[in-house]
């Protein structure tokens, strides 16, 4: 593909980030280039850099699109006792099928940290993991509820970076959702049968220790 054709502005921003994603899941973030990105657009190799300005530019403008992604599929679980555990479910899922965003979300290091957009699809991402946490609470959230939803993303974003590492048990990396599903159980149990959230040791609850 020439490297000087024409394109319409309008696509730009989608061709770039789509070649980006390709060229990361290709070789890796390390080997990252605005040129070779732009050769996989079809484009001339400052267009990349005449739209986001830069790498770190194209790479806050791609981690943005990885957060409203995740957000969306998140948002396909209304909220319910069970929702934690399939919003667990899903990260996992949305972890491995969109690598390339999934390795540059996490990298605060890469990004503009004044970027109003990527903050706001961070906030809008992390404040479904939390309602989801809330939504399962019990008893009803407490102040250890920030950290119950800390501790909830921890397990899931472990559990999909070790699976893409390949660095989990071969008796749990031949089933993703199901091996996530067990895993995440251990945590943040299904309801009971009678629609009530399970018991949890009082240190265990997203309310934290016994109130006084």
């Amino acid at each position: 593909m020439p490297a000087d054709r024409p394109y319409h502005h309008g696509d730009l921003r989608r061709a770039v980030l789509a070649a980006a994603v390709e060229a990361i899941n290709e070789g890796g973030l390390a080997r990252l280039s605005l040129r070779d990105v732009a050769r996989r657009s079809g484009v001339t190799h400052t267009a990349p850099a005449h739209h986001f300005g830069d790498k770190t530019g194209m790479l806050t403008a791609l981690a943005t699109e990885g957060f409203d992604l995740l957000a969306d599929e998140l948002s396909a679980h209304p909220p319910g006792p069970d929702n934690l555990l399939e919003a667990g479910v899903t990260y996992v899922r949305f972890a491995v099928e969109n690598r390339a965003h999934f390795e540059v979300m996490f990298r605060p290091d890469l990004h503009n940290p004044h970027d109003q957009a990527l903050a706001a699809a961070r906030d809008r991402a992390g404040n479904l993991l939390t309602r989801a946490v809330v939504a399962a609470a019990h008893p009803a959230p407490g102040p250890q509820t920030e950290v119950a939803s800390v501790a909830a993303w921890s397990l899931v974003h472990g559990f999909a970076t070790l699976w893409l590492a390949g660095a989990l048990p071969e008796e749990l990396s031949e089933d993703l959702e199901g091996s996530a599903r067990s895993v995440a159980r251990l945590l943040f149990p299904p309801a009971s049968p009678d629609g009530d959230a399970p018991s949890r040791p009082a240190d265990a609850s997203p309310g934290g220790p016994a109130a006084d």
